[in-house]
Order: structure tokens, then C-alpha cells, then sequence
């Protein structure tokens, strides 16, 4: 197994960073790039640097969307003093996210050893990708949605939460079908990417809990044998590039570009495909 160093920290928080919010699957780049440096992926230093890094990811998140964050929470609380009559806008948020929340949880708690199988068998990892492309394709055809939040109904809202836990498989992305699947529904892309990743903390903190269960669980002379350095640099990394990539994903779902992606997503899961 190749050493967990400096520059490969620095490249695996990168990849981290830029893929888990553009849509091309940051779990399938992450799987090809780890196997093709001979990392493990159940190393120590493994382990450890997928917890920091998912909480890197999480943090850029609320860097990216903390005013929306804002207003809708204290929406929420104004709603909460008037009559349940009135509890319209900031609620109906609320639902729907606990919606597409559920079966998220459901299903990634259900299938999860099955849907993380894939991860060490690259031609599924190719497939995925080919299905990512697959469906930003077809976003590129569907007539661009109109329905605002108050349009949105729950059994829409767990049909995204449903596609998010199938981003499991590495390979598929989470914001590219999450997106998609919104987006068939009619719902404005301005809206579906912003629910997208409003679900989406929940997703990352649910991740990373079982992520720091599964560490806590090492002996703890593995710990001490940790290189602190390069794991952290990496997971900061990540949170950097994350912002930015996060802020390109949003700048490109408003102009309805987001299948330009299809095309990298064909030919890197060709690649993986070629090489297996």
C-alpha cells in the first residue's frame, strides 16, 4: 500500500471537494482514485480522512447557503408564533425536507453494505458514471420546470430524498439525480438545486456519524500511528475547493448548463470501464 502523504492528501481532498457537489460522484472518483494510488479505503488514515473531509464538505455548505439558511429559519420562527393557519412558506419547507430525509435514511441504512459493495468493483463504478451522464443527458432535454415551493408536493419531495440514497452507489451522483429528479417534476432549478442541498445536510451528517462510529471502533494504537498533518491539510482542502465548486455547480443549474457534465461523466466512466 502506497503512503499517505502530504501530496496525497492534497489530491484526494481536491478530488473530495470539487466532486461532491459537482455532478460526476465524488464516492466513484474517490473509489478509482484510491485503488489506482493502492490506498485502502479501511486504512486508519483512510477512515479519519473521510470523516474530516465529509465535514469540510458539510461546513461548505453552510459557508455557501447561510443566508438562505438564515432567512428560512427565522421565517420558521415567525411562523411558529401565529396559527398553524398561517405556518405556510417556512413549514412546508420543513415537511418536505423531513420527506426527502426519510426515505434517505431508509434506504441507505437498509442497503448500505449491498449499494457500498460496488466500491471495490470498478466496472460498476464505469456503469454508474455512464448512468450519471445518462440522466444529465436527459436533464438537458426536460422543459424547464415553473412550480415554485408552494407547488411542491411530499411524495415528490421523497422520490428526490429516495434518489439522493441511491447515490450511494459510487458512481452516481447525489446532486446530479437529486437535481434531475426534481427537475422532472416541474420544480424551477433554482429551487430543485437548492433543496437538493438543503436535504443534503442531513445526508453528510447522518454519513459521517456512521463514518466516526466506524473509527471509534479501531484500537487505538492505529490512531496514535496517524500522520495528523496530511490528513488535516487534505480535509481543509476540501472545504476550500468545495466552496468554490459549489458556487460553480449553482452559477450552472441557474443557466440550465448542468449537462455539460454528462460528456466528462461518459468518458470517465469509459475509463474506468477500459481499465478494469
Amino acid at each position: 500500500m502506497n503512503e499517505f502523504d502530504y501530496l496525497t492528501a492534497m489530491l484526494l481532498g481536491a478530488i473530495q471537494g470539487l466532486t461532491e457537489f459537482l455532478p460526476i460522484s465524488s464516492s466513484g472518483h474517490l473509489a478509482l482514485t484510491q485503488r489506482w494510488l493502492n490506498l485502502d479505503p479501511d486504512s486508519t488514515h483512510m477512515l479519519l480522512f473521510d470523516v474530516l473531509a465529509h465535514l469540510g464538505t458539510l461546513i461548505a455548505v453552510v459557508i455557501v447557503f447561510v443566508t438562505p439558511a438564515r432567512r428560512f429559519a427565522n421565517r420558521l420562527i415567525r411562523e411558529s408564533s401565529r396559527s398553524w393557519s398561517a405556518r405556510r412558506f417556512g413549514w412546508r419547507i420543513a415537511v418536505l425536507a423531513v420527506a426527502a430525509t426519510i426515505p434517505t435514511a431508509v434506504i441507505g441504512l437498509a442497503f448500505k453494505q449491498n449499494l457500498e459493495a460496488a466500491f471495490d468493483k470498478p466496472v460498476w463504478i464505469g456503469i454508474c458514471l455512464l448512468i450519471t451522464g445518462g440522466l444529465l443527458a436527459v436533464l438537458a432535454k426536460l422543459r424547464r420546470g415553473r412550480r415554485g415551493w408552494k407547488e411542491f408536493h411530499w411524495w415528490e419531495a421523497a422520490l428526490v430524498g429516495a434518489a439522493q440514497a441511491l447515490a450511494i452507489l459510487p458512481g452516481i451522483s447525489r446532486s446530479g439525480s437529486t437535481i434531475c429528479v426534481a427537475s422532472y417534476f416541474g420544480w424551477r432549478r433554482r429551487w430543485a438545486a437548492e433543496f437538493s442541498f438543503l436535504i443534503a445536510v442531513p445526508a453528510i451528517v447522518g454519513g459521517t456519524l456512521l463514518k466516526i462510529r466506524d473509527t471509534l471502533d479501531l484500537p487505538g494504537e492505529e490512531f496514535a500511528a496517524v500522520a495528523l498533518g496530511p490528513v488535516i491539510v487534505g480535509s481543509i482542502l476540501s472545504l476550500v475547493v468545495g466552496v468554490f465548486a459549489l458556487k460553480i455547480l449553482l452559477h450552472t443549474v441557474r443557466r440550465a448548463k448542468l449537462h455539460y457534465f454528462a460528456l466528462y461523466c461518459w468518458v470517465a466512466g469509459a475509463l474506468a470501464l477500459a481499465v478494469t
